[in-house]
């Protein structure tokens, strides 16, 4: 049985897997989560955010420290992380959110670490970047973006004020709707504020010689008000196109974060794909 690394999203780290991989351990599957470029263990502090009084107008304009990482730098991290996790062998990859795109340049890049990738809520553009989505109609409804208290542009960044206590509802609403209140304060106080602007802004293409040829399926978060669903089925319509084997898609009845709300529905779907 292979191992299951597990992928996180913007903002978040490792830690949000928690959960699920104890589920897949009870499931006797085997399971690593790793922290993006930018995220977790990776991130980088911003001394604004710390420094009393809080002056929210230079937390908003502080470059980030995560400024240089883009999707393609991000995915030959994580296929280094990949090779050592798996000794070289192939492994089941599951990406969450922005991971989505990150796995999606990595999966290019070495297929043949890949035996199967779950998307589960994730972007996964296979002809563009994740920031052309932006406009799109099948993205209307999101409510991430109205987060944000700086320009990315500017400071390099997409940055959340997650220790502004009057935010906590709306970013609850965001990622964590059908989450239970503490863990979601919980959660909240864990996310990095910066998720590295020029992910998103990378375009992607892939191959149907390389990546086509990975068993792939997608967890749609029904009730997710991050990536909305319609966004979500349109990213499995364009994987199609370039795959070998249709997408193997699940519907959850969720948030944006089924790693918390549903962790062991969600490790029965992946163990499912070992």
């Amino acid at each position: 049985m292979p191992p299951v690394i597990l992928v996180h999203g913007f903002w978040h780290g490792s830690w949000c897997w928690s959960m699920v991989a104890e589920h897949l351990a009870a499931r006797g599957v085997a399971s690593v989560a790793v922290d993006l470029d930018g995220h977790g263990l990776k991130a980088r502090s911003l001394a604004s955010r710390w420094r009393r009084p809080f002056d929210p107008a230079a937390f908003a304009a502080e470059p980030s420290g995560t400024s240089a990482i883009t999707a393609s730098s991000a995915a030959a991290t994580l296929v280094r992380q990949i090779r050592v996790i798996g000794g070289g062998e192939p492994c089941v990859v599951v990406a969450h959110s922005m991971g989505g795109a990150v796995a999606t340049a990595a999966a290019e890049l070495e297929p043949s670490l890949f035996a199967h990738l779950v998307y589960v809520s994730a972007f996964a553009p296979v002809n563009g970047a994740v920031a052309q989505y932006a406009a799109s109609p099948e993205n209307q409804g999101e409510t991430y973006s109205s987060l944000l208290v700086a320009d990315p542009l500017a400071v390099g960044a997409a940055r959340f004020d997650t220790r502004d206590r009057d935010r906590h509802a709306a970013i609850r609403e965001t990622f964590y709707g059908d989450v239970d209140e503490a863990t979601a304060d919980a959660a909240i106080n864990l996310l990095t504020p910066d998720g590295p602007i020029g992910i998103p802004a990378e375009a992607i293409a892939v191959t149907s010689v390389r990546y086509g040829t990975i068993p792939h399926s997608y967890v749609v978060c029904t009730k997710d008000n991050a990536i909305p669903p319609a966004l979500q089925r349109r990213f499995v319509n364009e994987i199609d196109t370039v795959s070998a084997t249709p997408t193997t898609v699940t519907e959850l009845d969720s948030s944006h974060s089924p790693f918390l709300s549903q962790p062991a529905t969600l490790a029965a779907i992946i163990a499912g794909t070992c």
